[in-house]
């Protein structure tokens, strides 16, 4: 069987389930049962002489000579493979059990995340689990049959099918495959040529909440397509066992020997402290509040200030998609040493939260003050699984070439979507190879377009300023305090935003003083915030059409009803 007929044959396993399991949990079996039995044909040559050697050996650590013996990171040194499980349907469980407690340590790891003894006694309890063991028997995955690349994809395929089966659940960690290749493209554009044309580049990359690893993979295919000799080594963290186990799977059976992903929340148990990376790109989930970890940050915030992640600012408790790309840049590499470059997907929120002075305001103004923004796409809606709300590709970089310096490029990619034959969820768009093609242009492009603009950082920066008027007594007149100044009343407080590059007092003088030639600003209450009103800047007026037209529309759909409702009525 080919890839695709393998894959089919794994999915159709599925169809065993039917009844017992609900469909969003049919990945819960076939995928750790997919990677053991990947292991089982992968270890079948050494297996007799592991056995063996299991027997004879008096050493205490046996672990470097099973591995040398394997070929392999990983080694079984138990009497059963999925051959011999097959000889006692009544003893399966059991048998099950110790073929998977004999993995190595870490094969086994990765079990115990999938939580698959739960698995397995609700299989036997169905009594299904010797007819799943007996299909997945059935098929050679053995890597003579199916190499680690070839391998990998299938993985990926069945992920891909069960995270669309799952529409309850696949917008936790399943990005749709074509937002990934766009943000991979992107993020790569400036770089293509340099990997294309040096030979045995070492390329770190990192994804803080990777799920099932999609973005890792397809980053790591676009890097070593461009040239064969690139060792492109993927770093992810994950907090969701499940997808966690799913995403180590993965690397393993893609030979992703040098690969590390990690179990645990990014913010208080960083995976890689103190490690920086060539590329990172992640789509961290929307609006999700951060209370559990709120100490920590916090504390590491106050103690560590700007040598630490979270120097810039801390947003609302209710969404912690900005403490997710102060990790990320916390992480970048020096310019001097290279820099780095950023890829991560946003919804609208993080371009506009919070008022100036407010954590989310001091963040954007640390990023764009710092020229670390470069780019935001705006998607088209309906893209993701779960949900139907536009997205955003933020990219950032400490290593800006010339022309992008001191400027944010902004493109509108809502209209470059195809419609969906069949919708999945909220998933009703996608972006095509053209589409894809096209966004990439217009990120990269010398020429004019409507679809763009390239504005100066100081341009999404203000300034609040207070605007007040004085408190009057009964007779008409200011009240004074003792310092002989004007008393201001609270109730007729007003606020002006005023863009950074214009002068607060030729703005108050033009805008405010000739309707309240009595206000005057409180200059020590002035904030500088930042926002990116995305929409504003593309936003296009379209002229109420004349209203004779539409009393004309009117009229004939009148007559319309009129002459529908006389043929009812006349039969």
């Amino acid at each position: 069987m080919n890839i695709n007929e393998q894959a089919n044959f794994i999915w159709s396993i599925a169809d065993l389930l039917r009844g017992d399991f609900k469909q969003s949990e049919y990945g819960k079996v076939i995928l750790p049962f997919t990677v053991l039995r990947r292991f089982d044909c992968v270890l079948a040559p050494s297996k007799a002489k592991i056995l063996e050697a299991n027997k004879t050996l008096t050493v205490s650590n046996k672990r470097p000579i099973f591995k040398r013996m394997t070929g392999h990171d990983y080694y079984n040194v138990s009497q059963f493979d999925f051959e011999k499980l097959m000889d006692d349907s009544n003893a399966i469980e059991a048998n099950l059990r110790d073929y998977i407690n004999g993995f190595s340590e870490d094969v086994r790891e990765i079990m115990d995340n999938f939580e698959i003894f739960g698995v397995i006694d609700r299989l036997s309890r169905a009594n299904l689990l010797y007819l799943v063991v007996q299909r997945f028997a059935e098929i050679d995955m053995s890597d003579t049959q199916i190499d680690n690349l070839e391998m990998g994809y299938m993985f990926e395929e069945l992920i891909r099918r069960f995270s669309e089966q799952s529409n309850e659940t696949a917008g936790e960690h399943f990005t749709p495959r074509e937002v990934i290749e766009l943000m991979v493209e992107v993020l790569l554009d400036p770089d293509m040529d340099e990997i294309a044309n040096t030979d045995g580049k070492v390329i770190t990359i990192l994804d803080p909440a990777c799920g099932t690893g999609g973005m890792l993979s397809v980053a790591q295919n676009k890097m070593e397509s461009l040239n064969s000799t690139t060792q492109v080594i993927p770093f992810g963290q994950e907090l969701n066992p499940e997808t966690y186990a799913t995403c180590r799977s993965d690397m393993i059976l893609k030979g992703n020997t040098n690969s590390r992903i990690v179990l645990g929340n990014s913010f208080n148990e960083d995976g890689f402290k103190s490690q920086t990376f060539d590329y990172m790109l992640s789509n961290p989930p929307f609006g999700v509040e951060w209370k559990k970890v709120e100490k920590f940050i916090k504390d590491e915030a106050a103690s560590q200030g700007y040598h630490g992640r979270f120097g810039a600012g801390l947003p609302r408790i209710s969404d912690g998609s900005f403490l997710f790309l102060q990790h990320l840049i916390s992480k970048m590499n020096p310019p001097e040493k290279g820099g780095s470059r950023i890829g991560i997907v946003f919804n609208g929120s993080p371009m506009f939260s919070g008022d100036a002075g407010s954590g989310e305001s001091e963040i954007r103004r640390w990023i764009i003050e710092n020229d670390l923004l470069e780019a935001i796409i705006g998607l088209p809606d309906q893209l993701f699984y779960n949900t139907g709300i536009t997205t955003y590709i933020w990219i950032l970089t400490n290593r800006k070439e010339n022309r992008r310096k001191g400027k944010v490029r902004l493109i509108n990619g809502a209209g470059f979507f195809e419609k969906m034959r069949k919708g999945l969820g909220n998933k009703r768009n996608m972006i095509s190879p053209e589409n894809r093609a096209e966004l990439v242009r217009l990120y990269s492009t010398y020429e004019p377009d409507e679809n763009y603009m390239d504005l100066d950082n100081e341009y999404f920066g203000y300034r609040k300023i207070v605007i007040e008027r004085p408190l009057l007594n009964e007779d008409g007149t200011p009240v004074i305090d003792r310092k002989g100044n004007r008393k201001a009343d609270a109730s007729l407080r007003d606020y002006e935003m005023v863009p950074l590059k214009e002068d607060i007092h030729e703005y108050f003088r033009r805008e405010v003083l000739p309707f309240v030639p009595d206000a005057w600003i409180d200059e020590s209450k002035t904030k500088i915030g930042y926002e990116i009103p995305f929409t504003r800047y593309f936003y296009k007026f379209t002229p109420l059409r004349d209203s004779s037209v539409i009393m004309e529309e009117i009229k004939a759909l009148e007559e319309r009803i009129q002459a529908n409702l006389m043929e009812v009525f006349s039969k």
